[in-house]
């Protein structure tokens, strides 16, 4: 077995005497949509914000492709090839979808002079987008404006500005949060596609869409993980079914 391209290793997270994270170990391995689940409350958003570099644990360690990245803050991270989509959508709307992309793709770039040149010019960034933009079917929408894309486009582009960042690893939180049926099924093909260039840990509460995509499947529940296993292993869980999936497994 190959080692694994993103791992937690024990971490730990308390705010005050609410403990969020609590000893919480998983990885992510080459090739895999891996999704975590669990109900509101249960330290999602803190265990994605440890892993992505927002938040620093109190305890544990966070690995990317060998190298200790507990210490490192967000952008540091990125330009590591740690490419994350949020929950809510954090594009420039008043910029196309082409200078949203750009500016996603800045982060590949190692000169230091990079900022001297006018980005919007530059060939390269230009290149790198378009690709991305491609790849996710939104190129011939590249001189829209982000605001005048409708929900379901405006997530193709996060997904498009993650792809700039040549990732190692997608953190993915809620990509299908807001899409209707047709949206979401949509967005499953996309991401099905995209594990061989990148595996995915996927954040999400749509369980067709986890069910449709995941390779693995871990469970957090009040901070900690209960189960982690296939989507058959899961579904048969009864400390799962009770805790969190119901009549939906």
């Amino acid at each position: 077995m190959t080692d694994p391209v993103l791992q937690t290793i024990g971490l730990n997270k308390s705010f005050g005497a609410l403990k969020a994270c609590q000893d919480v170990t998983l990885d992510l391995r080459q090739g895999e949509v891996h999704a975590l689940i669990g109900p509101n409350g249960a330290g999602k958003s803190t265990l994605i914000q440890q892993i992505a570099g927002g938040l620093r644990p109190d305890t544990g360690r966070v690995m990317l492709a060998g190298e200790d990245v507990t210490g490192l803050g967000t952008a540091a991270r990125a330009q590591r090839g740690l490419a994350r989509t949020f929950q809510i959508s954090a594009l420039a709307m008043e910029d196309t979808v082409l200078q949203n992309a750009m500016l996603g793709a800045l982060g590949v770039g190692k000169s230091p002079y990079r900022f001297l040149r006018p980005v919007f010019a530059d060939n390269d960034l230009i290149d790198i987008a378009i690709a991305a933009l491609e790849r996710v079917g939104l190129a011939s929408s590249a001189a829209t404006r982000a605001g005048e894309l409708s929900h379901g486009q405006r997530r193709q582009l996060e997904v498009a500005i993650a792809l700039t960042l040549a990732p190692k690893a997608f953190v993915m939180d809620e990509p299908m949060a807001g899409l209707g049926a047709s949206g979401s099924k949509s967005m499953t093909t996309l991401l099905a596609g995209l594990r061989a260039e990148a595996p995915i840990l996927l954040v999400e509460h749509d369980m067709d869409a986890v069910f449709a995509l995941a390779d693995r499947i871990s469970v957090l529940v009040y901070g900690q993980i209960i189960a982690t296993g296939t989507v058959n292993d899961i579904r048969r869980d009864p400390d799962v079914r009770s805790a969190y999936l119901g009549d939906t497994a």
